[in-house]
């Protein structure tokens, strides 16, 4: 056969196949054991990009790798439907946010099915529709029942242009992201999801998560943020009110001498009514509400403040202390309020330097003794207490317990821990998204929709103006019902639950997607596919999503709806897709197709490639999956996505990466189809069967590389590896002598070989595999065939012997094999033993490495 590859043709034909024959439909089977990979489902915006194509293509290897070894695996995909875009989209193309969002899922469904992907669309959801959030409103109004959803008045950020709250991420330079109107501050009753009260349970399991990155679990932590400290009672100068503070440094406490407040809290504005200072203090807290609350915290950002014309009084020193509000202190952190201890802390140093406040030194450094008077910092490091009475001569780390006792003792504090973490605000005053399942009475007050009235379903037949606002205020035919209580009129609750909610259970949902029965979970079907064995997703999402998914799963647990105690048992946080971006000065960014020759298509000035960065259409430096699979083919894409950078790191685009992995797989389709007709109907190479000269080398060599990409799939998730070990196996195949036709032994060798190669590329290009192996006499489709196995004698590597030094001493030796890569090398050497004893305790400089040699672990 001389036939060209034709990347297209193949890959339509086998992706109508599997199609037809229901290749990745799956069941439940107790008797096999199950894999349950999921990739974070895409809200869906019109088009896919390459990101998403990258995301889904590590996922989609490791499935069809675990189906390929038994597994019985769950792959499915659905779409995060709900969302502020569809609104946006509605607004300008005067269409109805369903259609628009049901147009994209049916672009991008097929943009997924051309790439090939393994899923199971028997289990396909769509969160905006009723038969999904119905039971999402179930869950609600369990939660309502046992107090873990809730009603409360606090202060948000608010857009009176919008009429809707906003996220503290979205009020940019004091203005609403979106419709650019100045935010104001507004006090009204919301709905919450008790979170806090699994707060321990959330952080306690952050340690039996080993699947997790590191980061991530650092990111959850922090996040949550426990802190054992000290609540502490200030009182009023004047009065018989009180400041509460908590703080982890009660040792500094008869250094404190002012208070903080943060300026959004209702405190600032209390103490300076009726007084000279009333409206200098409001045009502060004003422009601190402007002020991004990030950068208003960060180190660098310039610290003010103004004096609230009140005092409270230091329960250590009995000393008054001027109270001030001040920009870089948060109300939702601890209490709000902070005690200024200005030698021992940076920021409160700064702003006692610019306000002319008092310092006073109360722990001194045994090495070179402190003067407030000519301190040019905050000393901030260990020491001993001074000025500070009867503690006065202890460490001050020690001294902690003693002064918490100590004002427990005097009825102005007490031991406690304090939590960074908030309850999950769930009301969004927005039309996309799921009715909140309440109704609210004159006569009853709030009364929960009974369960047979489920769903609450989100009328379509609305329209949406722009002029801010739910248009369900409006829709009298959904905002006007009846109490279930007293029959009397009453109104619907006309917020929508945050985005949030519904993708924290979609990943039990498709465990029975088609179930119908309350509580929209099949137990025993949840029970066999949870937990997510492995989770894959970007960064992005490390805190917020992940959270609330956890929270979610606890929750449901104890409900009796699941077993598990956590949703995701691995989890993978991969990389961008970046690429470098292009300008010109009359035009600005420019897209690729803009740029011919290093001149701009348009006005012919010069084009300056600039930074790469994260793909984005705002840069314009994107590349059309669907331009790409049209020139190239599915498989390419897919081969240059995982040979390009381990899926953890960020993925530079390089055109002629691109162009590298076609050739690469053109040079698979050649080298099999030279051999094809020798080799169609000659058996396998027998086990044990002996070859001879450069095909022994060749046995070997397949065996390795099965041994190889093995390893990298199931351990590592290396894929880019295990794509090069298929590559200098395929250049094996290309060097060695073509042995006569009738040398039955030694085409059994090479069949082997070319078995083994195209079901190593099986999951990273399974198209062309398919294809081949038909084509070389396969029986069966590829995908229902089995992982090849290596005889370990064969794939036996030499070794070598490493030398390790710490500091430039000779420290041991380790032996590992010789095709061992340089990060598993210096890996083993910083975990040798004897390694270990010379770098316990060190900070571990830097590592010189000599390849295949040396390692040199330079530590102080």
């Amino acid at each position: 056969m001389a036939r060209k590859y034709n990347p297209q043709q193949i890959e339509e034909k086998w992706q109508k196949r599997w199609e037809e024959a229901g290749t990745f439909k799956v069941t439940e089977d107790p008797a096999k054991e199950k894999y349950y990979l999921l990739e974070m489902f895409p809200y869906p915006s019109g088009k896919i990009h390459m990101g998403h194509v990258r995301n889904y293509t590590i996922g989609d290897v490791v499935a069809r790798y675990k189906k390929l070894r038994g597994y019985n695996v769950l792959h499915p995909m659905g779409w995060d439907s709900f969302g502020m875009p569809a609104e946006n989209a509605a607004i300008e193309h005067r269409i109805p946010p369903a259609r628009w969002t049901n147009d994209n899922i049916a672009a991008m469904k097929k943009q997924l099915k051309r790439i090939g992907f393994s899923y199971d669309w028997d289990r396909e959801i769509s969160t905006c529709e009723p038969e999904y959030y119905k039971w999402e409103q179930l869950f609600f109004l369990w939660m309502y029942e046992k107090g873990l959803a809730y009603k409360k008045g606090g202060s948000v950020n608010w857009c009176p242009k919008c009429r809707t709250v906003l996220a503290n991420e979205q009020v940019e330079a004091g203005l609403c992201w979106r419709c650019e109107a100045e935010v104001t501050e507004k006090y009204f009753d919301q709905w919450f999801f008790r979170i806090t009260d699994y707060v321990e349970e959330l952080l306690e399991y952050c340690d039996r998560l080993p699947g997790w990155p590191e980061r991530v679990l650092t990111m959850q932590k922090n996040w949550i943020g426990k802190s054992h400290g000290c609540e502490i009672v200030f009182p009023m100068a004047d009065s018989d009110d009180a400041i509460r503070v908590f703080t982890t440094r009660q040792d500094t406490i008869f250094g404190a001498t002012f208070m903080l407040i943060a300026a959004e809290h209702p405190l600032v504005m209390e103490l300076a009514k009726g007084k000279a200072v009333e409206e200098e203090v409001r045009e502060f807290v004003g422009r601190v509400k402007k002020q991004d609350k990030l950068k208003r915290t960060s180190d660098y950002y310039e610290k003010e403040g103004v004096f609230l014309d009140s005092y409270c009084l230091n329960p250590g020193t009995n000393k008054k202390m001027p109270i001030y509000a001040a920009n870089f202190v948060l109300a939702d952190y601890g209490t709000g309020c902070v005690m200024a201890v200005p030698t021992h802390d940076q920021r409160d140093f700064e702003f006692a330097k610019k306000y002319d406040l008092p310092l006073v030194v109360v722990i001194q450094n045994p090495d070179d003794p402190l003067d407030a008077e000519t301190m040019s910092e905050a000393y901030v490091d260990e020491g001993i207490l001074v000025n500070s009475g009867q503690f006065d001569g202890m460490e001050n780390l020690k001294a902690l317990e003693n002064i918490a006792e100590y004002l427990e003792s005097i009825d102005r504090g007490r031991k406690t821990v304090e939590y960074r973490l908030r309850d999950w605000g769930i009301s969004r005053q927005r039309y996309w998204g799921a009715p909140i399942p309440i109704i609210n009475c004159e006569k009853c007050g709030i009364v929960p929709v009974p369960e047979k009235d489920l769903p609450v379903v989100l009328p379509r037949d609305v329209e949406l103006t722009g002029e801010g606002g739910s248009p369900l205020e409006r829709l009298k035919t959904f905002l006007e019902t009846a109490c279930p209580n007293c029959g009397g009129p009453a109104r619907r609750e006309t917020e929508t639950m945050d985005t949030f909610v519904e993708s924290s259970w979609y990943f039990d949902r498709y465990c029975s997607a088609d179930c119908d029965a309350s509580p929209g979970l099949d137990r025993e079907k949840v029970n066999y596919w949870m937990p997510v064995d492995q989770y894959i997703g970007g960064i992005e999402h490390a805190i917020l999503h992940l959270l609330y998914a956890r929270f979610y799963t606890k929750m449901l647990r104890d409900f009796g709806v699941l077993d598990v105690d956590e949703p995701f048992t691995n989890l993978l946080t991969q990389g961008m897709v970046c690429k470098e971006t292009m300008m010109c000065a009359e035009h600005g960014y420019l897209h690729p197709d803009d740029v011919k020759g290093g001149r701009c298509v348009h006005c012919n000035g010069k084009v300056t490639t600039g930074k790469t960065e994260k793909m984005s259409k705002s840069l314009k430096n994107v590349v059309d999956p669907d331009y790409l699979i049209k020139k190239y083919g599915a498989d390419t894409a897919r081969v240059f996505c995982l040979f390009a950078a381990p899926p953890e790191k960020d993925l530079e685009w390089n055109d002629q990466g691109v162009e590298g992995s076609f050739r690469f797989l053109n040079r698979v389709w050649r080298i099999i189809m030279d051999y094809v007709d020798d080799i169609k109907d000659v058996p396998p190479l027998e086990k044990g069967a002996e070859v001879d000269g450069e095909l022994k080398i060749l046995t070997k060599k397949t065996h390795q590389t099965i041994r190889k990409v093995t390893i990298d799939i199931e351990d590592r998730f290396h894929f880019n590896t295990a794509i090069s070990a298929v590559m200098e196996l395929v250049n094996s195949l290309y060097q060695i002598k073509r042995p006569e036709k009738g040398d039955g032994t030694s085409l059994s060798a090479i069949r082997n070989t070319i078995e083994a190669v195209i079901i190593l590329l099986s999951p990273i290009a399974p198209h062309i595999a398919e294809e081949l192996w038909e084509i070389i006499g396969m029986k069966g489709k590829l995908t229902d065939s089995s992982w090849p196995s290596y005889d370990e004698t064969l794939a036996s590597e030499e070794e070598i012997t490493i030398v390790l030094q710490v500091n430039g001493k000779l420290r041991g030796r380790i032996q590992v094999s010789a095709d061992e890569s340089d990060d598993k090398i210096k890996e083993l050497a910083l975990k040798e033993e004897k390694v270990q004893k010379f770098i316990d305790g060190k900070k571990v400089i830097k590592e010189i490495y000599v390849p295949k040699k040396l390692v040199n672990i330079v530590a102080k």
